[in-house]
């Protein structure tokens, strides 16, 4: 192998190549943006081991993973509970950054939970050829990340040039780190077909007072929740179709929880760019990380409205988080 790579001993499930905030502005083009489900524990590793907070980084679903270092240089893992990571078989802390030299293997286990995704970022960041500017996999279409694919054993992930000697390591404080759960709650914005127009207003309160449950066949284009039956405030959908839930064919809005019938369904990064139902909430920015940690056919989720000022308080603490200048530096044998 030549140049800095990691080597794949164990890909796990699906792990993927992504950056943040990924494909922005093809919408239009029917492009959803891509990028990682869970954006915090993926700028926080990132910015641990010096990168940016978008540089390309990986995205370990169930945390089960292995690579060998063929580089000199630091890692971070950031994510989900009980991961168990290590590296040539001692366990090195996550949300912290830790030297790795070359014929280093790190790994991590099963996740045991809660919390659903890992994030391993690499000083350099990830390699990989940008396509329609990101280096994000697109896993619906097949293209960016690793050859348009998630990794397999083998491969040889390239990794950019970056030199950490004599910077100090870093770690995100204890009180800094995000909550993981079993049962989330989860803030929202109504709308854009909400109530009056296609809800009622039994239906709106049902929708954030109830406890959803995510179906075992979620994934990065969809989060399925349990069935429900809203009443509705009109009899069909018109022109556009014969059940209430269905619109005119328009844009979504990446973390818009759509409804088709009785189906509720938050859209992931690689979801459908467009289409015919309604979108009777979206998740704020601030809180789609969350969905990148629902843990299919195992936890639930609780929705709480909140209004724009709230939206974007929200938003200035998860900054807030991620600011180089909260973080901890790690003193030998600390």
């Amino acid at each position: 192998m030549t140049g800095a790579v990691l080597e794949i001993l164990d890909p796990g499930v699906r792990t993927t190549v992504q950056d943040h905030p990924g494909r922005i502005g093809l919408q239009a083009k029917g492009i959803f943006p891509s990028g990682p489900v869970d954006h915090l524990a993926f700028r926080a590793a990132n910015v641990l081991v010096g990168n940016a907070p978008g540089d390309a980084a990986l995205e370990i679903p169930m945390g089960r993973f292995a690579a060998r270092a063929h580089l000199r240089g630091r890692v971070a893992v950031c994510g989900a509970d009980g991961a168990e990571v290590t590296i040539n078989g001692a366990p090195v802390p996550m949300w912290e950054a830790v030297d790795v030299r070359p014929g280093d293997v790190l790994a991590a286990g099963t996740l045991k939970g809660p919390g659903f995704r890992l994030y391993l970022a690499v000083s350099g960041g990830i390699d990989v050829p940008p396509v329609l500017g990101s280096r994000a996999l697109h896993t619906g279409a097949g293209f960016g990340g690793l050859d348009g694919r998630a990794l397999v054993r083998g491969d040889a992930v390239p990794v950019g040039a970056c030199d950490v000697e004599g910077t100090p390591r870093l770690r995100l404080p204890q009180g800094l780190r995000p909550g993981y759960h079993r049962h989330w709650e989860i803030e929202v914005m109504r709308g854009p077909h909400a109530d009056p127009g296609y809800l009622t207003p039994a239906d709106w309160r049902g929708f954030v007072t109830s406890r959803w449950r995510v179906n075992l066949n979620s994934d990065r284009l969809y989060v399925r929740l349990n069935p429900h039956h809203f009443t509705w405030t009109r009899p069909d959908g018109g022109v556009a179709g014969a059940h209430p839930s269905n619109v005119l064919d328009g844009g979504y809005p990446v973390g818009g929880i759509i409804v088709n019938g009785d189906l509720p369904t938050i859209l992931g990064p690689d979801g459908a760019a467009s289409g015919g139902f309604t979108v009777i909430a979206t998740i704020v920015h601030a809180a789609l990380w969350k969905v990148g940690q629902l843990c299919p056919g195992r936890d639930t989720v609780r929705f709480r409205e909140v209004d724009l000022d709230q939206a974007e308080a929200l938003d200035r603490h998860t900054e807030f988080m991620l600011d180089p200048a909260n973080l901890e530096r790690v003193v030998s044998g600390g």
